[in-house]
């Protein structure tokens, strides 16, 4: 039978990204963490971790984390809280969430704010920002509760429901149509382009779909509001949520570029099926807030 302090502290080094700073987390010393990851090791005949800087968790250890998740889950269905983190009496309810960075800036702080009616408990959100295209990855290795991504198909021990679709259109500002006298936003190829990140392919989509081209010179700039402020001052042109345009668009702030152009990513929220009836209250009232803001999955 496993220990699951062994457990927990597999998940503290991944989750903090080291041994020292797993040891300040659970209230113990790091030679204590070491002994706790080595006797795990040494219960399964194999590695749980990859000695990188930061430690990564194995195939087996990415195994540990999420049955993890889910006995906690369980804990709390069942209001036992000794061995998940939240052991104080009372304490709020701690759930990581991985999310994309728009949703965050734009209809997501509202969604986890449940009415005092609807509220079962308090919570504590760790959120991680990540992009909608590969943020489940955070969920197949365990690290978090829930997870807000564009892909439909659950994980193993997991479900998934549709929130709607974010819609982006091609926007950039007077000035930046001004300074590259931009007449056809087939000259975009050529033109400096905002990414997030290197995950983001959205702007490759709408290049790929509308001309067969590929963005030839990209800023990276993995903000959601700096996205939009880099757009405003004219470093670059990049696709935009509309619901992060607000009035941009009619005071004369930003451009559409493509009129009537646009592209829709579906949503989903991913759960455990342990999922405890604190976060059912807390998955309900999320997608009611989606569903008065984002687009209809077709």
């Amino acid at each position: 039978m496993i220990d699951y302090q062994l457990l927990d502290a597999l998940a503290a080094i991944v989750s903090e990204r080291g041994f020292e700073k797993a040891a300040k987390k659970l209230f113990i010393t790091q030679s204590a963490v070491s002994r706790r990851i080595h006797q795990l090791e040494s219960m399964l005949g194999e590695p749980v971790l990859i000695r990188t800087q930061p430690p990564k968790p194995t195939a087996i250890g990415k195994r540990l984390m999420n049955h993890l998740q889910q006995v906690r889950q369980l804990e709390v269905a069942l209001s036992i809280r000794s061995l998940a983190e939240d052991n104080v009496q009372g304490a709020p309810l701690t759930v990581k969430l991985a999310v994309n960075a728009d949703s965050l800036a734009t209809w997501l702080p509202e969604a986890l704010m449940l009415p005092d009616e609807e509220k079962i408990c308090d919570f504590r959100f760790e959120i991680i920002a990540e992009d909608q295209s590969i943020a489940l990855k955070r969920m197949k290795a365990g690290e978090v509760m829930v997870c807000i991504c564009s892909t439909k198909a659950p994980i193993n021990g997991g479900l998934a429901s549709p929130l709607g679709a974010f819609r982006y259109k091609v926007i950039a500002s007077p000035s930046f149509v001004k300074r590259y006298d931009i007449t056809s936003a087939h000259q975009l190829t050529d033109l400096p382009c905002l990414v997030y990140d290197e995950h983001d392919q959205l702007q490759h989509q709408f290049l790929k779909e509308l001309y067969d081209t590929q963005p030839k010179f990209t800023h990276i700039c993995p903000s959601s509001e700096g996205f939009k402020q880099a757009m405003i001052a004219g470093l670059g042109y990049g696709l935009l949520p509309t619901l992060q345009l607000g009035d941009s668009i009619e005071n004369g702030e930003l451009v559409d570029l493509v009129p009537g152009y646009y592209i829709d990513i579906p949503l989903y929220w991913h759960y455990w099926q342990t999922e405890s009836p604190q976060l059912k209250s807390l998955r309900n009232f999320a997608i009611t807030i989606a569903k008065s803001k984002l687009e209809m999955i077709i």
